[in-house]
């Protein structure tokens, strides 16, 4: 059920995190800023009901919504008065979950886009088309670089380690000593750069990469 929601909703334009258990996913609520939370009510080691409790408690009003196979009225408002801002049964189609997500995050102001397409300076990328355009000419990119590229544009403004790019853009274990990432690092920038734009993609120092418009620190050094 989660790698079929996973594969769903990725092909929706979401980026997606699974945890494993109700323990690690409070744990990677409480540490990150992610945008919104779906929980199952049955998981190991700690439930949806009291993790959900749990990040009201600690955490502060993120969008949660609730899976669970159990459709009583008792238990969606046993979901509901621990703090969920809505409620699925089981079976669904991921369309409807997906449009339920857009729902929540509209809501609460969260700057997902709409048309599934992310901008940055004249770069446009549409998750749904799987395409991408700057300054209004489409870009000719390989599978690996589209990827890239739309891990970057989702995460823009944040540093991004060579690890968590191995982990979203391939989903599989290398050997951490490749240089991978640099080298499609180095084809996307090209690509980017094509027609003589401002650098978008910037190397931080002992750390990864950051999508920004404008110079870093270590641009400018």
């Amino acid at each position: 059920m989660v790698s079929v929601i996973k594969r769903g909703l990725t092909d929706y334009g979401f980026e997606v995190s699974v945890a494993a258990n109700g323990a690690t996913g409070l744990q990677m609520a409480l540490d990150h800023d992610f945008n919104l939370v779906i929980l199952d009510v049955m998981l190991p080691v700690m439930d949806g009901i009291q993790v959900c409790k749990r990040i009201r408690q600690q955490k502060k009003m993120i969008p949660i919504i609730m899976l669970t196979a159990l459709d009583s009225t008792e238990n969606i408002v046993s979901g509901l008065d621990s703090g969920a801002d809505d409620y699925m049964v089981k079976p669904f189609k991921i369309a409807e979950l997906a449009a339920r997500l857009r729902t929540l995050l509209r809501r609460s102001g969260s700057d997902i886009p709409a048309d599934n397409t992310y901008t940055i300076g004249n770069l446009a990328v549409n998750t749904e088309s799987k395409t991408a355009h700057r300054n209004n000419e489409a870009l000719k990119l390989t599978a690996t670089e589209y990827r890239l590229l739309e891990y970057f544009v989702k995460n823009q403004k944040k540093v991004l380690s060579r690890i968590q790019i191995l982990e979203n853009v391939w989903d599989i274990d290398f050997n951490m000593g490749t240089n991978v990432v640099d080298v499609y690092v180095n084809y996307l920038r090209k690509k980017l750069e094509k027609n003589g734009g401002p650098n978008l993609i910037h190397t931080v120092f002992g750390m990864g990469y950051l999508m920004k418009e404008g110079e870093t620190d270590e641009d400018t050094k």
